[in-house]
């Protein structure tokens, strides 16, 4: 395919050979896939400020460490060298965090350099070696959701661990690929100790997880790892390899069963509606 204005700078050092298709477009970036030698990554381009829909909220941006204190001061006064300097430390924090998250021994697409906007990093693919699909897009048994939501899980407490919380983690947010769940875009991941909204961010994620696998084996639904994993982070007892129950003791009163049968019951309809969308989406093709 021609290649896009964006990426030519990377053609041009020798970085991509081959600009090979679009694989997505999304509401922060353009994705395409490349050939690099002998390797086919991705390249992640990212939207100019004024063409993304994503908002860099200040729940997001509290607690980012800025190298520069007079960039710092800058950004604080919403000067125009303040907006420039607010972009680049957007653009930057997913380069970061892939490496600080890759080097924490999460599962997430293994970076290769930053170029002008643009991110070169490992295609997660299938089993055929093409694109690998969302979590979102694959329909799971029992067993599978429940190793995949432990997968998920270790992750988020290695990523906690290593300072870090994605801040938008759902099933649109993960790919599935031969091994399982890689957790991917992380422009919006948040800097746990300098973040009054972490807890919230980190009980959100887990709490995504949660319903989502939850709809493949209901058991999942009352379980709650999200108070669990920030317990052990308050109290200094999280580590990388931290083994969870997925139980938190809110208070003395006893749990109502019956609203939580309510819960896997609604969970379970849900699934049947579901995979009745699917069969009938089957029979429209055929």
């Amino acid at each position: 395919m021609k290649i896009p204005k964006r990426l030519q700078p990377l053609v041009d050092d020798g970085m991509v050979d081959e600009v090979l298709y679009q694989l997505m477009s999304g509401k922060e970036a353009q994705v395409f896939v490349v050939r690099c030698g002998d390797s086919v990554r991705c390249a992640k381009v990212y939207k100019e400020a004024q063409k993304r829909s994503f908002k860099q909220a200040v729940q997001y941006q509290e607690g980012r460490k800025v190298r520069n204190s007079r960039n710092a001061r800058a950004m604080g006064k919403k000067t125009r060298h303040g907006q420039k300097e607010q972009e680049e430390a957007w653009l930057n924090a997913e380069v970061d965090a892939l490496y600080r998250l890759a080097e924490a021994e999460v599962r997430v697409p293994q970076p290769f350099g930053f170029v002008d906007g643009v991110l070169l990093m490992e295609m997660i693919t299938d089993e055929e070696g093409g694109a690998a699909p969302r979590l979102d897009d694959v329909t799971l048994t029992p067993e599978q959701a429940r190793a995949y939501h432990a997968k998920v899980m270790a992750d988020v407490v290695r990523m906690l661990s290593a300072g870090l919380i994605h801040g938008d983690l759902s099933e649109f947010n993960v790919l599935v690929d031969t091994s399982g769940p890689v957790i991917i875009d992380l422009p919006q991941a948040v800097n746990a100790s300098g973040n009054n909204s972490a807890e919230q961010m980190l009980e959100r994620d887990v709490d995504n997880m949660r319903r989502y696998f939850g709809r493949f084996a209901p058991e999942l639904l009352i379980t709650d790892y999200g108070k669990e994993i920030w317990a052990l982070y308050e109290s200094g007892d999280l580590h990388p390899d931290s083994e969870l129950t997925g139980c938190f003791e809110h208070d003395t009163e006893s749990a109502n069963v019956d609203e939580l049968m309510e819960v896997i019951e609604a969970a379970k309809e849900e699934e049947w509606e579901r995979q009745e969308r699917l069969r009938d989406a089957e029979q429209d093709e055929d």
